[in-house]
């Protein structure tokens, strides 16, 4: 089976490089991107942690980085003399980590999956304990990992019911991997029962929480909010209404019920944040045909805007934490879309009222919990979206009661690093670093 997937592994990198070649051209920083990914580390970044054996934590995209930062944070006060250095795929999370893991000693692009070059990169970094967050799963790495007596955790674990069946055609694959982690950190005891269910060694999964409720990032001071409230030129007596990680053919949704809402509420303002940022033109586009004026928040930033523009757009990496804080009301984007919905831990930490549509498959935990008791209201469609905004803007009773129960189930559920913390320096304790040759 590793022989197929290492096939399968190169064919794909041979067939991808006339697609390089294009990006290398036209896309700023690819270069760099795929010197990274072939190997080749920022000489500054190998020189700080060259012998010093860091704890080398991986996190794939902006989610997973999101759920990292508060890991980080917590490894740095439990143990404040090793180095840490953090990994991703993406280049939003590549960026996402550089702006809000200021801990991490070095930020690198992860190493293609490759046969030779996985062993390779570890080898010239000889970290002491490799961290995986969620489901970072690559064969050839962690079968490196563990021929060079790497020790490999699982920290807030989650296993999604496509995963899951995803995984059960690599049977063999799998089990391999599953053996090489000595621990893993669950978000919860339906993710545990799915990692076992996939092969994982019982006596080693644990249920920690999801760490997502621990992130900080976000935090406004009155003097930033202030700030950011001037930056996005919001109107001084209007109401704000975020929509976050929005996908192509929810938009349309939202601006027609934007519509409505403005028929009532005039002096209200849209800010939309879509999950790809190269669709902002598009947004900007489609909010003309609707007859509304829409700004790019890089172009409110360099004061090549109209005063207090209907909507901004957001088009910047990283920023959507701390604008859902900014919001009367927020809608989290990707669920009335089949995409399965994204993060509501987000604006919850900022003790905001949360309205989804009906998919969000992707995040069932959080958002049963939400839902339950009633900081997460669901809607079924642009109709039902603006008649709820509506209902919530001329209720400020039910706003406020809403915000103060997300913050309520925030606060009830934190730990989840900590704990992920304490079992790192658990493993660490019984682990002597190998050293380089």
């Amino acid at each position: 089976m590793y022989l197929i997937y290492n096939i399968l592994a190169v064919l794909l990198v041979i067939l991808a490089l006339p697609v390089f070649a294009v990006r290398m051209i036209r896309e700023e920083g690819f270069t760099e991107r795929l010197k990274q990914s072939l190997g080749w580390l920022p000489s500054a970044t190998v020189d700080r942690l060259s012998g010093k054996a860091p704890i080398w934590l991986h996190a794939a995209s902006v989610g997973e980085i999101v759920a990292a930062s508060p890991i980080v944070r917590e490894i740095r006060r439990e143990l404040p003399g090793i180095p840490i250095m953090v990994s991703a795929v993406t280049a939003t999370g590549y960026d996402m980590a550089k702006r809000i893991i200021p801990e991490a000693d070095g930020v690198i692009f992860f190493p293609l999956d490759l046969p030779f070059l996985s062993r390779a990169v570890i080898t010239k970094i000889r970290p002491r304990i490799f961290l995986l967050v969620e489901t970072e799963l690559w064969p050839n790495f962690l079968k490196a990992a563990k021929t060079l007596r790497i020790p490999v955790m699982m920290v807030n674990g989650r296993i999604s019911e496509k995963s899951l069946g995803r995984y059960s055609y690599f049977r063999t694959v799998l089990k391999d991997m599953l053996a090489t982690i000595v621990k893993f950190c669950m978000q919860s005891s339906i993710d545990a029962q799915y990692i076992i269910q996939l092969g994982a060694d019982t006596d080693k999964v644990f249920v920690t929480g999801n760490t997502k409720f621990d992130q900080s990032y976000t935090e406004l001071t009155t003097d930033q909010k202030r700030l950011l409230s001037r930056e996005l030129k919001l109107r001084d007596s209007g109401r704000v209404i975020v929509a976050g990680s929005t996908h192509k053919g929810e938009e349309e949704l939202l601006f027609n019920a934007f519509r409505q809402i403005t028929g009532e509420c005039p002096n209200t303002q849209l800010i939309i944040a879509p999950r790809d940022i190269l669709r902002a033109d598009e947004l900007v586009e489609l909010a003309a045909k609707c007859r509304f004026t829409a700004v790019r928040r890089t172009k409110l930033l360099s004061q090549q805007s109209p005063q207090q523009p209907d909507m901004i757009i957001v088009d910047t990496i990283g920023e959507l934490g701390k604008i859902y804080g900014m919001a009367d009301i927020v809608y989290v984007g990707g669920s009335l879309v089949p995409h399965g919905g994204h993060n509501i831990l987000e604006p919850a930490a900022h003790g905001k009222p949360i309205l989804v549509g009906p998919h969000m498959f992707n995040f069932k935990d959080t958002y049963a919990m939400l839902s339950e008791r009633q900081a997460c209201i669901t809607v079924s469609d642009s109709a039902d979206l603006a008649q709820t905004l509506l209902n919530l803007l001329n209720n400020p009773e039910l706003l406020n009661k809403m915000g103060q129960e997300a913050l309520l189930i925030i606060n009830e559920n934190q730990g989840a690093s900590h704990k992920s913390a304490l079992y790192v320096k658990e493993v660490l304790q019984s682990y002597v670093p190998v050293q380089n040759h």
